[in-house]
């Protein structure tokens, strides 16, 4: 396929899919920012998974954050079918003359379709159904699988002309997200001159997770070093909030724990409040990086390479194995993984020591 000519005639509604996880969504705004330098006058619009549009909204490089939700699939079929129809005109009625799935699947396929537009770009997916190919007027291939994803989604503007050159990912919030956070330290104790660090010890995936006792071991340590105050967040989830459990039951110190208590974007605000984030690759790791704090990030089956905190000033903890990255959920499927479980709380210490000795000399 040669490329689409963007010029003739011009380019005025944009829309960007993206139906995937909440950091996978945060990533993608450095794609959003080369349609806007690329077309600084189009209608700019992005189409995302319900649960994920903290991650755009109030981002001033957007005109319109459109939100399908999933959970509408469990509905009786023709409750369903009355959601999706209304979801599908209203992404039709709004005339876009691009739209562009950012990722290989089929409802993102599906959804490029049902636009209209006169432009649809997609990933090439040699795995796909068949009808796929069918729908783009464009398929981008993806050079190289290792990059990191930024890049890797970068490359659909590169794809088309565009050369993208500010890859910044930023995350937007309001003073009252900031102002809760506040107020939620206030209520522990934490005054707003206090200096803390959030940690994020959780993901939905626990396989993705430190060792509690280790965690705790580290919190006690800059707990009792007395001149900063630890924050730990999680989800909501009830398998999250047993592990925050588990881990302030394994502690001398007594933390402060806002788990599950927070809005993303208020998570957004703590991470901008805090010296620094330790945390596992989750999206609050890329939220942290988002907001410009250095992140002391612990990888263990998924490849840093790819999902890595992005952006300068970052720390990635990693066991160098052969066997590592797998992208398995644990060792033999045991949901716990060596790689990970094997890291010490020296090796922990001694980066998050540093980072601080840093700004100290810098401040």
């Amino acid at each position: 396929m040669k490329s689409p000519d963007l010029q003739n005639p011009p380019v005025q509604k944009i829309l960007l899919i993206r139906l995937r996880n909440i950091g996978d969504v945060l990533l993608m705004v450095p794609t959003i920012r080369a349609f806007r330098e690329a077309f600084p006058g189009a209608q700019l619009a992005a189409l995302v998974n319900a649960g994920t549009e903290e991650m755009l909204t109030g981002n001033p490089l957007l005109d319109e954050v459109l939100v399908f939700d999933p959970r509408w699939k469990m509905l009786p079929l023709t409750q369903r079918v009355v959601q999706e129809g209304k979801f599908l005109w209203e992404v039709r009625r709004r005339g876009f003359d691009l739209a562009i799935n950012t990722t290989e699947g089929d409802r993102g396929a599906f959804l490029c379709l049902a636009s209209g537009a006169r432009i649809k770009v997609g990933l090439y997916d040699a795995s796909g159904l068949w009808w796929k190919g069918r729908v783009y007027d464009r398929l981008v291939r993806i050079p190289d699988w290792k990059a990191h994803l930024v890049e890797q989604m970068l490359e659909i503007p590169r794809s088309l002309g565009l050369n993208p050159r500010d890859k910044r990912v930023e995350i937007f919030y309001l003073p009252e997200d900031r102002e809760e956070i506040d107020r939620l330290l206030r209520q522990e104790g934490v005054g707003p001159h206090d200096e803390v660090v959030h940690i994020h010890p959780t993901s939905r995936w626990l396989f993705k997770c430190w060792r509690d006792e280790a965690m705790a071991g580290v919190i006690d340590r800059l707990e009792e070093a007395g001149n900063l105050r630890t924050v730990l967040t999680s989800g909501k989830e009830e398998k999250e909030l047993k592990k925050i459990d588990h881990i302030l039951g394994a502690c001398r110190t007594r933390p402060v724990s806002l788990a599950g208590k927070v809005t993303l974007k208020q998570l957004a605000a703590l991470s901008a409040r805090a010296r620094l984030f330790l945390g596992v690759d989750t999206a609050p790791m890329h939220i942290a990086a988002a907001v410009g704090t250095p992140v002391i990030a612990l990888f263990g089956p998924s490849g840093e390479f790819n999902w890595g905190p992005w952006g300068n000033g970052h720390v990635v903890i990693k066991k160098d194995w052969e066997c590592r990255p797998c992208g398995r959920d644990g060792c033999q499927g045991s949901k716990r993984s060596r790689c990970l479980e094997e890291i010490t709380e020296e090796e922990v210490l001694k980066e998050i020591f540093q980072v601080l000795s840093r700004q100290q000399k810098s401040s």
